[in-house]
């Protein structure tokens, strides 16, 4: 199959579906809030199947409705075979339904599951492995990681750092993936994990960015749109070069409310949770946009940002 000089790569597809009516896996992948909890049971599902964490490495998760489709790459023959032998027996799939049902907290999360290598429907030769792993060996990974899939797992490892360290802290948003996990560290500040914060001498509490905020800030924000995409850049990948000036270009006809509409909502996407009130009034306040941060704080709401 492989000479000994040579590294065993191969790919496959994963696609799982719910059986159940009330829960759709693509359609809570594709939510911000959700896919954190989504992507850890996956993570934690693979590992069980392999018994490594890096035994199965995911490049990229499909929306395709009603399937959630996994892209697998295996970069060894043994971790491949105890994945197919997990797969086989039932117990991936039992390990996928049960880490879901407890991060995503609900009572249970019936699934379908089916195996593909390029054109092979592998659910139908199960029992020839070597056929199997032949089918996967033959199909190479024809991409890197997607950069989703690269943030979800630093998101990932910070959580379970920080839960190992932090054991005794209960009730925090943080405690498990409901929510998304903290941030990459960050080059301003630590925000998404404070409750509240300090502006004009004032606290208030830090919430996410609510529709009206979204609004009142694209109504207002004008010309410096792009000055405070660059400010919240610094802790947002998804606005990191070219992102910003992209959406300057595709929105270009529709003119500066929708630009400033569709930044803020690249950010507001991507950050889920972490797309805090706090965050946003940092940015402002580093571009001199001090009416419109008092303007989304209720401190002076008539008032407009030039």
């Amino acid at each position: 199959m492989a000479g000994s000089s040579t590294p065993w790569i191969g790919s496959a597809y994963l696609f799982l579906q719910s059986t159940c009516k009330t829960i759709a896996l693509p359609s809570l992948y594709e939510s911000s809030q959700k896919k954190p909890c989504v992507f850890k049971a996956l993570k934690l599902a693979l590992a069980d199947s392999t018994g490594s964490v890096n035994g199965v490495d995911m490049l990229k998760v499909h929306c395709s409705h009603p399937h959630l489709i996994v892209q697998l790459k295996f970069c060894k023959r043994e971790n491949c075979r105890r994945f197919l032998r997990s797969y086989r027996e039932g117990a991936l799939q039992n390990s996928l339904q049960s880490h879901l049902q407890l991060s995503l907290a609900t009572t249970t999360v019936p699934l379908k599951v089916e195996l593909k290598a390029g054109s092979e429907h592998l659910d139908k030769m199960l029992k020839d492995e070597d056929r199997c792993l032949e089918c996967i060996y033959r199909e190479k990974p024809d991409r890197l990681p997607d950069e989703e899939i690269t943030e979800l797992e630093e998101c990932l490892k910070s959580l379970m750092l920080h839960q190992s360290t932090n054991n005794n802290v209960a009730g925090k948003d943080c405690s498990s993936l409901k929510s998304p996990c903290q941030p990459y560290p960050p080059q301003s500040s630590s925000l998404p994990t404070q409750l509240t914060f300090i502006f004009q001498g004032q606290q208030f509490d830090n919430r996410t960015i609510t529709p009206d905020d979204h609004q009142k800030f694209a109504k207002s924000v004008s010309k410096k749109w792009k000055q405070v995409g660059r400010s919240l850049q610094k802790s947002c990948r998804a606005l990191r070069d070219p992102a910003i000036d992209n959406l300057a270009l595709e929105y270009d006809r529709e003119g500066l409310y929708e630009q400033a509409y569709q930044m803020l909502l690249r950010f507001i996407q991507s950050e889920g949770k972490r797309a805090t009130i706090a965050r946003l009034i940092a940015a402002l306040e580093e571009n001199g946009l001090i009416s419109l941060a008092e303007e989304l704080l209720g401190i002076h709401s008539s008032e407009d940002c030039s």
